[in-house]
């Protein structure tokens, strides 16, 4: 799983590629270097919301296994209490 280290790098990355296209901005760069840095960045921009996106969703789950595993143990407690007291 991604963690939010791996979106520290990311970060790097994106301030990185920023500055270049800063830089091929003020030197007067052809469009195809401006295109090629700003689809990068967009790449970038992705692995981190997918990233985001990954972590969100387990921790997520697990605070759900965590509602679920304390009154789903409450219930089958006293569903077991009940199928004692029939037999």
């Amino acid at each position: 799983m991604a963690s939010l280290k791996d979106v520290e790098q990311v970060a790097d990355d994106l301030s990185t590629l920023v500055d270049q296209l800063r830089g091929e901005i003020k030197n007067n760069a052809s469009f195809d270097r401006l295109v090629q840095l700003a689809d990068e960045i967009s790449e970038h921009a992705d692995q981190a919301a997918g990233t985001f996106s990954t972590v969100n969703d387990a921790l997520m789950n697990r605070l759900q296994e965590l509602k679920g595993g304390s009154s789903s143990g409450s219930r089958s407690a006293s569903g077991s209490a009940r199928v004692k007291a029939r037999s």
